[in-house]
């Protein structure tokens, strides 16, 4: 069994193979796809009526260009070509580039974009509004392309609510013109929510018949909203201009003008996730809330309010009692120091054999006061006597 080559490999000798064999060639057709890059490379593509090949002119070979390459431009192209290894593509390394005439494709467009675009068939303000969950759509292509497929398979996988009409239509060919305008015609006349008006891939000769006129009109004419994707990301038709909606692909189509189920499922989730927290927010909050007037209630009640001012008479009457109690224990402390204090002082306790009170001149004094031969009193409860002092004697 032969050893297998890696993808590098291949494409490495197929890059050697082709870069020695074709070193040096001069190569005739019409210009497409024009584009000049900010770092000053040149990238285009030339093209006759069966097929086509890239091409570059780098920025030191552009730089002495003496005309400005446009679409549709017929030139001759001198140069090698060259493999591109990691993508294993190839194209043509310009190296002069001269012209040679004016591609009738490229003039016959133009002439018809800027016939339309004065008839106002670009205009914005007639864009019409794609829905953003259709149930219903009419597709206008070939049913044996691989365009239908593709747009059927990321239908299912995106959106598998929605409904698809078919509408099996020529696209590419002398007949393929009314057919795609007789198609549009009938689909918008079935009531569905967008028409998709497209085909795959292909030179700009197979993608012709949607750059005609007729095509164009019945885009611009439909109530219904429509979609053009015809081709590829690159390629730009009549057809896009007129449309509510250019798709770069067909499958690109259904990705745009479908919404994804998958999303929806994150998104109601979220939507469901958002409600039960807010619910249960609003269900503690509302508790709260009861509890704090259950609270309140409780607190203002007629039976707290009651117990409230039992407690308010019971502690006025212990306060009561206790203060009756301190004022009585005093006086009754007040009436016994009297009753000791009358005790003492009671005259008839008072007198003793052998005590009375001495007076002079009707007051007392002590015995040390009085000299011979002076007038005293001496006095009890129950007995005065008037005396003179005979003698005296100091003990």
């Amino acid at each position: 069994m032969q050893t297998p080559l890696t993808v590098t490999t291949l494409n490495n000798q197929i890059k050697s193979l082709l870069e020695t064999h074709y070193l040096h060639l001069s190569v005739i057709g019409e210009v497409s796809r024009v584009t000049y890059h900010a770092s000053g490379h040149l990238y285009f593509s030339l093209k006759d009526a069966n097929s086509s090949i890239s091409c570059v002119m780098f920025k030191g070979n552009n730089q002495r260009l003496k005309f400005r390459l446009e679409e549709g431009m017929e030139i001759i192209a001198t140069g090698g070509i060259s493999v591109y290894t990691p993508r294993g593509s190839y194209q043509l390394n310009c190296l002069t580039l001269e012209p040679s005439g004016s591609g009738a494709l490229a003039l016959a467009f133009e002439q018809l974009k800027e016939r339309l675009r004065q008839k106002g068939y670009f205009e914005v303000s007639h864009k019409k509004a794609l829905p953003k969950f259709p149930s219903h759509i009419a597709i206008v292509t070939s049913k044996t392309g691989a365009a239908i497929e593709d747009m059927k398979r990321v239908a299912q996988k995106r959106w598998p609510l929605v409904t698809i009409t078919l509408f099996d239509t020529i696209v590419q060919g002398e007949s393929a013109t009314a057919s795609i305008a007789h198609n549009i015609q009938k689909a918008d006349k079935i009531g569905a929510d967008i028409i998709v008006v497209g085909r795959g891939g292909g030179s700009l000769e197979d993608l012709w018949a949607f750059n005609e006129e007729i095509v164009a009109d019945a885009i611009y004419h439909a109530q219904t909203p429509i979609v053009s994707a015809v081709g590829h990301e690159i390629d730009t038709l009549i057809s896009d201009y007129c449309a509510d909606l250019r798709a770069p692909t067909p499958s690109a189509a259904m990705e745009l003008i479908l919404p994804d189920i998958n999303e929806m499922h994150i998104t109601l989730d979220g939507i469901l996730q958002h409600y039960q927290e807010s619910f249960l927010r609003l269900l503690t909050h509302k508790s709260q809330q009861l509890t704090h007037l259950r609270n309140s209630f409780e607190q203002h009640s007629f039976d707290r309010r009651l117990a409230h001012y039992h407690e308010e008479l019971k502690s006025l009457k212990d306060r009561y009692q206790s203060a009756l109690t301190l004022f009585l224990n005093q006086k009754a402390r007040t009436l016994q120091n009297l009753q000791e204090l009358y005790t003492q002082n009671d005259p008839a306790k008072r007198d003793k054999i052998g005590i009375a009170h001495v007076l002079k001149d009707g007051k007392k004094i002590a015995l040390e006061q009085i000299s011979i031969g002076e007038k005293i009193t001496l006095l009890n409860s129950k007995v005065k006597l008037e005396a003179k002092v005979e003698g005296r004697e100091e003990i």
